[in-house]
């Protein structure tokens, strides 16, 4: 049964474009990369656009360090993370930057609305500043002595021995991350957004805990922030930076500029604009208040509190609209734990490309491991090994293998249009909706689960018709032909409900099978004896445990 067409923006979290894409932030991309592929096989028409998050101090110092311009820092960042995410099969319809002309007017222009609106204040505030470099100090930029436990070169924000949390001011003989010197005290005006004004509490406490279908664990926290009327813990957010920082000057404010996290989701909107551009489609359109668009972001837990209340508000009040749904999912362990550098854990997706291990591969691993709520979800390597080899040699491609020889060499690749009748096929395609609503859902690892169940009946039909052994008898060549064509169909009915997690493969499937690109309603489209399958090649490798020692020493 096929559905209303939907029309919707997608976007995944923007890198940070001071390091390396690592297979913490594939999880985002994976996830998000199948919910995508999946509605384009529904048939609905799905942008998905992202970008690298180029502002701030970080990036302004590393590129002094490296002799460059932040500009051409970010600019070689870009290509790294384009050419990572191309690795990884991420189907992104525009992937650009923040550092963008579209950016910079749409976050001048939004900005100058909430102020209008009456939402931006502009106060006096005591800074950490280093008298040196002549520059106010983030609290990273901050090193000194923990207060609770005394451990030294901690940071300004926590202490990385006991964990505590405090401010720069509380460290003891604290000193510039930057220059080495004593930072002191120094006033300076900066500009708030006023979140706590009663009009963005009683939006944000109607769209977090009415509105938006947000993840139970989500709406759970943010009904902490909201409360009840009277009750709301929101700040105003400090939303300036002053000079020397790489990035946009606010409008009529001469050495102050925005911070980071007010134009870096703006780019979501500024990636899409430079597309609709390119495309010739309205922007407006998709991003007005009463519009019939979805749309929909894909983040991590740890920038929830952004994307489900500075963002929706920004929004609303500067009049667009808000997000349809904000889905976070948890963090990546690996065999256990948080990834670590020391351990060869801390893993880039250039390297897993590097040592020779098929992306694919990660993509299926992780949607076996992905749900629709914000738990944790653990890279387990020796299990990883076991579950691709299992699932994917050994129960799925097994079955193209075990069949198509048999249908080339004695038939000419033609299938029996009348073995397309047969139970386990019905079977098979009576369960696409089920599939179809896991991946809605974002229940990957279901709709994996349901779809490997399908693989081992398939696998059983084999071993008990054996077309081995019917081949040895000359007088069974059509009993021959109907075995090989019901295996076939049915592991192009498997193929297509893998195809939004294994496009590659499914891909070289296509081309195997002589079918046309697959849809979801392809699903009432089976194998016809007017197009004969071509001579079966190997579609995947298998994965061995060499290689994973490879990949950790690769990383350390």
């Amino acid at each position: 049964m096929s559905s209303p067409k939907r029309r919707l923006l997608v976007t995944s979290a923007l890198p940070y474009a001071n390091g390396q894409i690592h297979i913490g932030h594939l999880v985002e991309y994976v996830q998000t990369d199948i919910w995508v592929r999946f509605q384009r096989m529904r048939g609905h028409e799905v942008h998905y656009v992202g970008a690298d998050d180029t502002h701030g101090t970080p990036i302004m110092l590393r590129a002094e360090k490296e002799g460059l311009t932040p500009k051409e820092l970010i600019a070689n960042v870009w290509k790294e993370h384009k050419r990572d995410f191309d690795d990884f099969l991420i189907s992104f319809d525009n992937y650009y930057t923040t550092d963008s002309p579209e950016n910079e007017k749409l976050s001048q222009s939004i900005y100058l609305k909430l102020r209008d609106a009456g939402l931006i204040e502009m106060r006096s505030i005591e800074q950490a500043y280093d008298p040196v470099k002549e520059m106010f100090l983030p609290d990273r930029f901050i090193k000194g002595e923990c207060p609770k436990c005394g451990a030294k070169d901690q940071y300004g924000d926590s202490c990385e021995k006991c964990g505590a949390t405090y401010s720069p001011t509380d460290l003891k003989n604290p000193f510039s991350v930057v220059s080495g010197a004593t930072p002191i005290k120094k006033v300076s005006d900066h500009y708030f957004f006023k979140l706590s004004d009663p009009r963005c509490e009683t939006f944000l406490r109607e769209w977090t805990q009415v509105k938006t279908p947000l993840q139970p664990e989500a709406r759970n926290k943010m009904k902490e922030w909201v409360g009840q009327p009277g009750e709301s813990k929101l700040g105003d957010w400090d939303i300036s930076r002053d000079a020397p920082y790489f990035g946009f000057e606010i409008p009529d404010a001469p050495g102050k500029y925005f911070y980071v996290w007010l134009d870096a989701p703006i780019g979501y909107y500024a990636s899409f604009l430079n597309y609709c551009q390119a495309k010739g489609m309205n922007f407006e359109e998709w991003v007005r208040p009463d519009t019939r668009t979805e749309q929909y972001h894909f983040i991590g837990k740890d920038i929830l509190y952004f994307h489900t209340l500075f963002w929706p508000a920004t929004l609303h009040f500067a009049g667009y609209r808000t997000p349809t749904n904000v889905f976070a999912h948890g963090f990546l362990t690996v065999d256990g734990e948080k990834m670590s550098k020391s351990r060869g854990t801390l893993i880039s997706a250039h390297s897993v490309i590097e040592s020779g291990f098929n992306p694919e591969w990660f993509r299926y691993y992780f949607a076996t491991k992905l749900n629709d709520s914000m738990e944790d979800l653990d890279l387990n390597l020796q299990d990883f090994v076991a579950r691709v080899n299992s699932d994917l040699l050994g129960k799925y491609i097994n079955i193209a293998s075990r069949s198509a020889g048999f249908l080339v060499k004695r038939f000419g690749g033609v299938v029996s249009d009348a073995a397309m009748n047969n139970p386990l096929l019905t079977d098979i395609a009576s369960v696409s909706e089920k599939i179809a609503e896991l991946y809605e859902a974002r229940e990957y690892a279901k709709a994996l689960r349901t779809i490997m169940e399908l693989a081992d009946k398939v696998n059983a039909f084999v071993d008990e018709n054996k077309p081995w052994e019917i081949a040895k008898d000359p007088e069974r060549e059509s009993d021959l032909q109907r075995v090989c064509s019901v295996t076939l169909e049915a592991f192009r009915l498997l193929s297509l409900y893998l195809k939004p997690v294994l496009p590659q493969v499914t891909a070289e499937v296509e081309d195997f099978l002589s079918v046309p690109a697959m849809s979801w309603n392809d699903v009432k489209a089976p194998l016809s004896s007017q197009n004969p399958i071509k001579v079966y090649k190997h579609l995947m490798t298998r994965v061995e445990t060499a290689q994973i020692e490879t990949l950790l020493a690769a990383n350390l």
